[in-house]
């Protein structure tokens, strides 16, 4: 708002780097579905098991991703920075969160509505293609993520198997 004048969601929306360069006619239609969202230091933005009824396009604050391991605990699996996306699983059945995602410091961020997003995207396959093209992406880069810190978390240590 360096300018003086209030930004619309669409604005928000295509300034963001996941729906960057794309049309206004989308991202204006997008807008519908979004909100502004605040969290404070330590609240959930969502626990893993509940339905998957949104996403947030961080603009301030991180957010850790973690899972809790059965004999450990909670373990950060990702911390997710400003300009990024938290949450995909919104995208397939059965529309239920594979994370906690928790604020690190105070988050503002552009909720989208997942259930809105879905219907514009099931009426407009060309939207459903545009919003599948940007997603898929984070999904395979938080699947890779998530392999390897449970690589490093289960992976004997390098000297077991040597002999002595």
């Amino acid at each position: 708002m360096a300018d003086g004048k209030i930004k619309s969601m669409a604005d928000i929306l295509a300034a963001h780097p996941l729906f960057e360069g794309l049309d206004p006619q989308i991202t204006d239609l997008l807008g519908g579905c979004a909100g502004n969202a605040h969290f404070a230091n330590g609240a959930y933005l969502f626990k893993a098991d509940q339905p998957a009824d949104a996403f947030y396009l961080l603009r301030a604050g991180d957010v850790a991703l973690e899972l809790c391991m059965p004999g450990r605990g909670r373990m950060t699996v990702q911390t997710v920075h400003p300009g990024h996306v938290v949450g995909a699983s919104w995208i397939l059945p059965p529309y239920r969160w594979r994370f906690d995602a928790r604020a690190v410091g105070t988050v503002r961020a552009t909720g989208i509505d997942a259930t809105c997003l879905r219907d514009k995207c099931d009426a407009d396959p060309h939207l459903g293609y545009q919003v599948m093209q940007r997603f898929l992406p984070i999904v395979a880069e938080r699947l890779q993520t998530t392999r390897l810190r449970l690589l490093d978390l289960y992976a004997p240590p390098a000297d077991v198997g040597r002999a002595l």
